[in-house]
């Protein structure tokens, strides 16, 4: 039985308990707790298209490159990092599905450990949904912060706390987060920062577009790398890329031409770069 209060503060919600047990962000009579924009000590453990087309990629996806073990309905289990990972999805939000970027991206971080080391670095995930991306990076031994829409915090807070408990450097955490709405507010630069940030299948038929990509910016100081993997659907998926090429510097870090994923590195442009790149054009 799953028990799940959540607490509408200042744009955060918070997860009580789950399954009777205490999720990754505690909290204690009905006080919000803001994510720590401070990193703990280390843990001590053993172990260093639009709407209709959308839900029919969910409901048929299945990708003979995915390194699926098995799949149930509302299940999938995976082996990332020489572990096994189960994740819980659920149709009721394009949130609590696993999509082919959150794949991909995982996938590349394994394959790339050296080149992009997770150990000890801070890192963020915008639109985490089911966690699979930001489970990942905590096996590699970053601290995480998932964010996502409240209505998908309970499930990002099951998957996320029963599969790093115990086998994870550091505890992810899991906090509310809309892209563009309140986030200087609730995630003040002054003591929120990142060494990299994560997005995986964010960018779809919606009408945010514009509001992630002034999340990407805000977010991504001097010294943070973002890395955004996604599958091409739509026009818009196109003319969002060419926006996002206009405020960061991008390097296509890989293809996978059969599922339509592409995955970036960027870094933010300077002001002086802009104002550059703005008198050449």
């Amino acid at each position: 039985m799953i028990a799940v209060l959540n607490v509408k503060t200042s744009g955060l919600v918070s997860i009580m308990e789950i399954e009777g047990r205490p999720g990754l962000n505690v909290q204690k009579k009905g006080i919000v707790k803001q994510p720590d924009p401070v990193k703990p000590p280390p843990n001590n453990t053993e172990e260093d298209m639009d709407c209709k087309d959308m839900k029919k990629e969910a409901l048929s996806r299945r990708s003979a490159w995915q390194p699926t073990v098995f799949y149930s309905l509302g299940n999938e289990t995976f082996s990332f990092t020489g572990q096994e990972i189960n994740i819980r999805e659920s149709l009721d939000s394009f949130g609590a599905v696993i999509w082919p970027g959150a794949v991909a991206l995982c996938q590349y971080l394994e394959k790339n450990r050296e080149q992009f080391d997770l150990l000890d670095k801070a890192v963020l995930e915008l639109g985490a949904g089911t966690g699979l991306v930001s489970i990942v990076a905590s096996l590699l031994g970053a601290w995480v912060t998932a964010t996502d829409l409240p209505d998908v915090l309970s499930n990002l807070n099951f998957n996320l706390s029963r599969n790093t408990r115990g086998r994870c450097r550091y505890t992810p955490q899991v906090a509310a987060l809309v892209w563009g709405q309140d986030v200087k507010r609730d995630f003040p630069s002054s003591i929120y920062s990142y060494d990299y940030v994560f997005c995986a299948d964010v960018v779809y038929h919606h009408s945010f577009l514009e509001d992630l990509l002034i999340t990407m910016q805000y977010f991504c100081k001097p010294g943070t790398t973002l890395l955004w993997a996604n599958k091409v659907r739509f026009q818009s998926d196109l003319c969002f890329i060419e926006n996002f090429k206009k405020v960061f510097n991008v390097t296509l870090l890989e293809e996978i031409p059969q599922e339509e994923v592409w995955i970036y590195q960027a870094t933010a442009k300077t002001s002086a770069q802009m104002r550059e790149e703005k008198r050449e054009n």
